[in-house]
């Protein structure tokens, strides 16, 4: 086994809108417009989350937003470690959006941004 793959440099989500998902990722979670990344020929953000980042690509999105697991723990989703989860939920209700808490009984919850993507929420104490 090697060594050479060392961790996750960005994930990237598709978008409808890119204004409407910075408002999200970062009005919203609060993470940080990165824009001295590159750009690509396409509409999209980048969004600093600690080390990494999180990508947005505004394209057509080939994934359905119809029929998707109600709970994002049970769809393809961004796990995404904090300090507060209670912050994040204050975020989250005081912006109208819902979530759910992870079966598991451990401090994480699930949500999804505007364009039904999931992303996961743990608490690292």
């Amino acid at each position: 086994m090697t060594e050479n793959i060392m961790s996750i440099h960005h994930a990237s989500v598709i978008v409808d809108d890119t204004e409407t998902a910075l408002i999200f990722y970062r009005d919203v979670l609060g993470l940080k417009h990165n824009r001295k990344r590159p750009s690509l020929g396409y509409p999209g953000a980048w969004l600093d989350v600690g080390d990494q980042q999180i990508h947005l690509l505004e394209l057509a999105n080939p994934d359905p937003r119809q029929g998707r697991p109600e709970h994002g723990g049970r769809d393809r989703h961004i796990a995404l470690a904090v300090n507060s989860l209670d912050d994040i939920m204050t975020r989250l209700d005081n912006n109208n959006y819902t979530y759910t808490s992870s079966a598991s009984g451990r401090r994480a919850l699930f949500c999804r941004d505007p364009d039904g993507n999931a992303l996961e929420f743990i608490e690292i104490s």
